[in-house]
């Protein structure tokens, strides 16, 4: 029923009958929440006039791009920022080593160990750090070809070795000899005191002294599909050895010597299970960006996902593939290459157990990125470092106690750097000498409050900062509604709680929004061992409902004859009206534009009535927008 116009003094038009009126309509607005109701003392969420959404926790890992709870959760988007404790604080510092003197064009290969000092393969030079006068000295050994694999501190027959593994055989080094051994191995593992290797075929041998090789078991899997070797409990709890492929996990069978396929298995992806390690009580092998965690048990076998493409993943330019995975204390560490994009029509659809997420390996469009270093552990995911290049691939890592330091050991480009990482969690309030990068950024989840249907008015935006100074600085930017534009809203440089009023100090009348998102940027002097805390922010704003109307109506059905209908077909209307399951249009005006046109539910209807056969009476209407 279309609404008609309204002529007439106190008349109205509801579903397209005329009624008339016995006092002008009255008018309220009907889109407002009801007063909050506070018991006992009053809280954070207490004032009527305004509702805070509050953060102090950022300990959650990065790969959350959207947040629409009420409550924020503790993850952020990507951070290059120290995620491991409730404040942000500044990550590791990076101290990136003296060139090495190689020549040639080269990439860092591989990272070893022995005798508590770091010796790293630039292309086929071998060479020793020198920790006191940050040098690799001379080259100590030319290896026949490029290192692929490492074995550090293997004792085998009463001497120490350091073992390089590389396509044309393998290295070993007792402290004063290097001897070439032409038995291939691409990759190498220790066990059952025996030295392992395994060729670019899946041939795997095995030696009981070093340097006298036996043949063991054959790969049934085409030449360069082995990924990685490694020791790890099978399902009765025994050590043993397997091998990471291409498609999956196969177990070695000591007593047949052959190996045997595993539950884990997945389609084939160019850098499936490179760099597979145990740590902790599972199994964890990569497959593009993605992470599958293996626990074997009798009987059962436990299989999850937990890489950083999880959720909303990572960032453009900051994917990638995982080349390595790397123990430590409190982190799994994993070794991110992103300076070469896969082609968009490589496709990687894992599915895993019923009942768990899926996620998708690194299907990417090709492009260039920076690559870095992440850290896993019970909370989430966290950047250890982050390339300042795109062009420059971080190619191998390891977590070392050399020189009477714990320090992550990274080969990138040409050159090799460490960070000292915690043996323990760390609280930076309680240690004054680790050292701290320059700087680092926290890109907040995009926050709608849990309410998609309203607006949200911001008032203002609270911080409190800690260990701040003229050079420890926290800069705060804001952006809304989901585009990627910050604006900046100012640099602390003192503690405590700082307020910037929105949209500014100049206009302080708010800032409508669905979306917000917050970005902190810390900084620091030249003090290294100092941090700036951003310890928590508030946001406080309103709920901006539509405005929507609500009109009291006393309808006068005392005229035998009005427009036609007498008070029983208006009470008939009205009844018609109150069942109607969609809004009725409603005005009580000449509205030949359509502008004063309301579309309406009857809320509430009451009245007076005769007896007998007379119709006439009142009816009071209360009309409610939708």
């Amino acid at each position: 029923m279309t609404s008609q116009a309204v002529l007439d003094r106190n008349t109205i038009s509801l579903n397209g009958t005329l009624y008339p009126l016995k006092r002008p309509v009255q008018r309220h607005l009907a889109s407002i929440y009801p007063g909050k109701v506070v018991v006992g003392d009053t809280g954070r969420d207490s004032n009527p006039n305004a509702s805070p959404l509050a953060r102090s926790d950022w300990s959650g890992g990065i790969g959350l791009f959207k947040d629409e709870g009420v409550s924020p959760q503790p993850r952020s988007f990507f951070s290059t920022c120290s995620l491991r404790y409730k404040s942000l604080t500044l990550p590791g510092l990076e101290v990136e080593t003296a060139a090495s003197g190689a020549t040639g064009t080269f990439t860092v290969g591989v990272i070893g160990e022995l005798d508590d000092e770091i010796y790293a393969a630039f292309g086929s030079s071998v060479r020793k750090y020198d920790f006191g006068a940050d040098s690799w000295g001379s080259s100590l050994h030319t290896l026949p070809e490029v290192a692929t694999d490492v074995l550090s501190n293997v004792r085998m027959g009463g001497t120490v070795y350091l073992i390089f593994a590389h396509t044309g055989g393998y290295t070993y080094f007792d402290g004063t000899t290097w001897t070439n051994d032409s038995k291939d191995a691409k990759y190498l593992a220790f066990w059952a005191d025996k030295l392992y290797g395994i060729d670019k075929t899946g041939l795997l041998w095995n030696a009981s002294t070093i340097g006298t090789e036996t043949n063991d078991a054959q790969l049934p899997l085409p030449d360069d599909t082995v990924t990685a070797l490694f020791q790890a409990r099978d399902a009765a709890g025994t050590v043993i050895l397997y091998a990471a492929t291409k498609v999956g996990l196969f177990a070695h069978d000591n007593t047949n010597t052959k190996w045997v396929a595993t539950e884990v298995d997945f389609p084939v992806h160019p850098d499936g299970g490179r760099g597979t390690v145990k740590w902790r009580d599972s199994v964890h092998t990569p497959a593009g960006l993605g992470i599958y965690k293996f626990i074997n048990g009798a009987n059962s076998a436990v299989l999850t996902i937990e890489g950083p493409d999880r959720d909303d993943g990572m960032p453009s330019g900051k994917g990638g593939t995982i080349v390595q995975l790397v123990n430590s204390h409190n982190d799994l560490l994993a070794v991110n290459d992103a300076t070469v994009g896969y082609d968009h029509r490589t496709k990687l659809t894992t599915f895993v157990s019923r009942g768990m997420r899926k996620h998708r390996g690194v299907t990417m469009n090709p492009n260039e990125g920076f690559s870095s270093i992440l850290g896993l552990n019970d909370m989430g995911w966290e950047v250890k470092f982050l390339s300042a290049s795109t062009d420059k691939a971080i190619s191998y890592a390891m977590v070392s106690s050399a020189y009477g330091k714990y320090l992550l050991w990274f080969g990138m480009g040409e050159r090799v750097s460490y960070i000292e990482v915690p043996s323990e969690i760390v609280n930076p309030n309680e240690i004054s000498t680790l050292p701290y990068a320059a700087s680092a950024q926290d890109i907040s989840p995009w926050y709608n409050i849990g309410q998609m249907e309203v607006n949200k008015l911001g008032l203002q935006l609270r911080v409190e900062t800690l260990d701040l100074s003229s050079t420890e600085t926290v800069k705060v930017s804001i952006a809304y509604d989901l585009v990627d534009t910050d604006t900046v809203l100012g640099t602390i440089t003192t503690n405590g709680v700082t307020t910037y009023v929105l949209p500014d100090t100049t206009t302080p009348a708010g800032k409508t929004f669905l979306w917000f998102r917050i970005t902190i940027d810390l900084a620091r002097g030249t003090t290294t061992t100092k941090t700036p805390q951003m310890v928590n922010w508030t946001m406080e704003y309103r709920k901006k409902l539509p405005e929507k109307w609500g009109f009291g109506v006393a309808l006068d059905l005392t005229k035998d004859d009005y427009h036609g209908k007498t008070p029983a077909d208006l009470r008939a209307d009205i009844v018609t009206a109150v069942g109607s399951e969609v809004l009725l249009p409603f005005l009580w005006r000449d509205d030949a534009s359509g502008v004063s046109t309301f579309y309406v539910d009857v809320a509430q209807a009451d009245g007076l009535e005769y007896t007998g056969h007379d119709q006439r009476g009142d009816v009071n209407l209360v009309l409610v927008e939708r």
